[in-house]
């Protein structure tokens, strides 16, 4: 019985949090690997369930080629309504955010198991070190360095572990954005 309301619980965790990321599309920015499906009211021919690639730039039946990285569930379903209005007039498009996989961080160095993670837009540092498996008994805590790519270059923000695991310090413990890197000596 014990298993059943674990996975109960499990189940509705994973779905409320996907809900959740469901809402977020409206300042979500789609990126490379995000799933989206397509439609267009009254015309089955035009309905899509796109892979963004990894340069952003989907291919759409009657408009071509569409760059979508970056932009919004919003901004994708304006572009594409835009374009079709040439072929479709009054088309009501509706864009779906279908799978969030683009939402991805990693952390290295001594963990407990490192690697890359699935997040969402409210993962802090320390919520992922806790999907790392925790520091191990050799990491300096105090000298967790996240990595992030802002305007092409890298920026270097200091975590110190420690004082977060005191309560002190606690605004250091900022979200994870996409394709940051937790570095932990």
């Amino acid at each position: 019985m014990k298993k059943k309301v674990f996975f109960s619980s499990v189940f509705l965790l994973l779905v409320v949090a996907n809900t959740a990321a469901l809402a977020a599309g409206s300042t979500y920015q789609i990126g490379p690997g995000d799933v989206l499906e397509i439609s267009v009211w009254k015309d089955e021919s035009l309905t899509r369930e796109l892979v963004v690639p990894p340069d952003g730039i989907m291919s759409f039946p009657l408009i071509g080629d569409l760059d979508v990285k970056y932009m919004t569930v919003t901004d994708v379903r304006k572009a594409i309504t835009k374009k079709l209005s040439e072929y479709v007039p009054d088309a009501t498009v509706s864009v779906i955010l279908l799978n969030l996989n683009s939402l991805k961080a990693y952390v290295i160095g001594k963990v407990h198991k490192p690697g890359q993670f699935a997040i969402t837009m409210e993962t802090s540092v320390m919520q992922i070190l806790s999907m790392a498996g925790g520091i191990n008994p050799f990491a300096a805590g105090n000298k967790i360095l996240i990595l992030r790519q802002i305007n092409n270059k890298t920026v270097k923000i200091p975590f110190n572990h420690n004082q977060v695991m005191k309560g002190e310090n606690l605004q250091q413990n900022i979200l994870i954005q996409r394709g940051d890197v937790v570095v932990v000596p």
